[in-house]
């Protein structure tokens, strides 16, 4: 069994899925999806200093979530369209995975009610 998940393993989807496991970073990218933004833009209703919310895009620069650029002193992030795709892929994965299950579960259940009824 921990080959079977060691053999899925995929440091991209681990990337994506650290990015995506902190509220500050989820809301900045929430706030990208609806254009590009300065950083301080970004910074200002966090709450948080400068250098702390540089190291939250930073760990979304490293996961391929956003890509940012500089145009003289003011640097803005632009949120990376498709990046989410494997965190896609590997939900609906799942979720066939886990209806299978489901599905047979649901089938010996009837088969066994139907069993102890005869």
């Amino acid at each position: 069994m921990i080959l079977s998940i060691m053999a899925k393993y995929d440091p991209e989807l681990s990337l994506l899925f650290h990015a995506l496991a902190d509220p500050t970073r989820r809301s900045i990218l929430t706030r990208l999806a609806q254009g590009p933004a300065p950083v301080t833009d970004l910074s200002e209703p966090t709450g948080l200093r400068l250098p702390t919310v540089m190291r939250h895009l930073a760990v979304l620069q490293e996961a391929e979530l956003i890509v940012t650029s500089k145009h003289g002193r003011i640097r803005t992030c632009t949120i990376v369209p498709g990046a989410l795709e494997p965190v896609r892929t590997w939900l609906d994965e799942q979720r066939a995975i886990w209806e299978a299950r489901l599905d047979r579960l649901e089938a010996f259940a009837t088969k066994a009610i139907k069993e102890h009824k005869q």
